[in-house]
């Protein structure tokens, strides 16, 4: 990007000097003409003819990424008989910016040291997020490179209309997740359990802690850590009454673990909670009458829901380490889905009676023909 304006940039190893054409960067930059900076005694010429060289621009070029955007300031020679629709990035900044560039399937390039952060090339189908120029906020540039760093903006977007997504976003962006707040609280549907058996319950719903081997003792500790730092789970005291708990085991794909409490003994005893979830089918109709579709999915969907006190005595895990209580509802009980799902419509009813939106429990599509009407 030049400005607000996308822009075409060719990195060509064969050219030893950065320029521009002329009539291309009369499109891209209307006032070029007041910009320039005289030039003497300099020759250039192409493979097949001798270059007329005006004077050179100074312009900030921009290479947007997701993460975080990198803005260079740089020197354009003005060619007056380049025919080119694009800027040339020859060798002389290559060399000084470290650029690299990986003739891998995905063809992209890296600048730097930094060989994690990928630019993609403009025959890619990679997705590069276009972000709003110099002048955003702190604030904003946090919101942008940390809140929305996953996010993810079709490439046929003009800058505009990602700008003013991105404004929109901002605008709400208490319903992201921050480093202070990593987990949201749905307050006025908390989660209730109904057992279909009376106190005192079947020793089935007191289980014992599973045998564990070192290794997955030392992964479960992990995750019960994480939980505790999120607030989804605490450890209960010695003094407690424990009526029912459920024992934890750790399955692993490939070095990564994950914790799966088991609650098939739960599930037996619990009424479920009857609510139709959306069906396939009805969904593609929706969607194959939409121009723009947005998808969302909720970070930690289920433990957003709060358990009430009841729920809560009921979904107790023993481990090696304690017994602990969830605080959020858990992946993995009966109910889950059709509490989430019956959460989602309630919050979304107009928007879902207009056809704007798709909920399947924690996934969200936003669908419309418009621009407008989708934002």
């Amino acid at each position: 990007m030049v400005g607000n304006q996308d822009t075409k940039v060719n990195l060509d190893t064969g050219a030893y000097c950065t320029c521009v054409g002329k009539s291309y960067l009369k499109t891209i930059v209307p006032d070029w003409e007041e910009k320039l900076i005289p030039i003497q005694g300099v020759k250039f010429s192409s493979a097949t003819e001798s270059m007329k060289p005006l004077e050179i621009i100074d312009l900030a070029l921009i290479f947007p990424h997701p993460p975080q955007c990198i803005r260079w300031k740089l020197e354009f020679v003005v060619i007056e008989n380049c025919i080119s629709n694009h800027f040339i990035l020859g060798n002389d900044y290559w060399s000084i910016y470290g650029i690299d560039i990986s003739n891998q399937k995905d063809r992209y390039f890296t600048i730097g040291d930094n060989k994690r952060q990928k630019f993609g090339f403009l025959n890619n189908k990679r997705h590069i997020t276009v972000i709003k120029n110099e002048e955003k906020s702190p604030e904003m540039d946090f919101f942008i490179t940390e809140q929305l760093k996953d996010a993810e903006f079709n490439h046929e977007l003009t800058v505009k209309m990602k700008e003013k997504l991105i404004e929109l976003l901002f605008k709400y962006k208490n319903v992201f997740p921050t480093e202070k707040e990593p987990l949201g609280a749905m307050i006025g549907h908390e989660v209730y359990i109904i057992l279909n058996v009376e106190k005192p319950y079947p020793p089935l719903l007191r289980r014992l802690a599973y045998p564990a081997s070192p290794r997955a003792r030392e992964a479960l500790e992990v995750h019960i850590k994480e939980l505790m730092d999120f607030g989804i789970l605490r450890k209960l005291g010695h003094n407690k009454q424990v009526e029912v708990t459920t024992p934890v085991i750790i399955t692993w794909h490939n070095v990564k673990s994950r914790k799966v409490g088991d609650f098939k003994a739960l599930n037996t005893y619990t009424i479920p909670e009857r609510y139709p979830i959306p069906r396939i089918h009805e969904t593609l109709t929706q969607l194959s009458q939409a121009k723009f579709i947005t998808a969302i999915d909720a970070i930690k969907g289920f433990p957003q829901n709060v358990l009430r006190d009841n729920a809560k005595k009921l979904l107790r895990i023993i481990v090696h380490c304690g017994i602990f209580e969830y605080l959020r509802m858990p992946f993995g009980i009966k109910i889950a889905p059709s509490h989430y799902q019956r959460m989602m419509n309630t919050i979304f009813p107009e928007e879902l009676s207009k056809g704007l939106l798709i909920i399947y429990i924690d996934d969200i599509i936003i669908c419309a023909e418009t621009w407008d009407s989708h934002l």
